[in-house]
């Protein structure tokens, strides 16, 4: 079994306003030396081993439903774990 962790962002081009209110917020509490937030979307998925490689399951998910390939991008770290 794999239990794989995706991580979505907005890409660097795109404005995050979650994270830009989250930023506002931060240099108000006097923390003025951050300099950028950005809010994302975290997932745990577990997958049981097939005889399809787990990243080209991990990459259909992701590009299927997970994440908005037009405004966001993903990373996933994969690990194999025993039951």
């Amino acid at each position: 079994m794999y239990e794989v962790k995706v991580y979505v962002t907005y890409k660097e081009s795109v404005l995050d306003p979650q994270g830009e209110a989250v930023k506002g917020a931060i240099h108000r509490l006097g923390y003025s030396e951050i300099k950028d937030v950005r809010i994302g979307k975290y997932f745990e998925i577990q997958i049981e081993k097939s005889n399809r490689k787990v990243e080209n399951v991990v990459e259909e998910i992701c590009d299927k439903l997970l994440a908005n390939v037009n405004m966001e991008t993903y990373r996933y770290a994969i690990a194999e774990v025993s039951k």
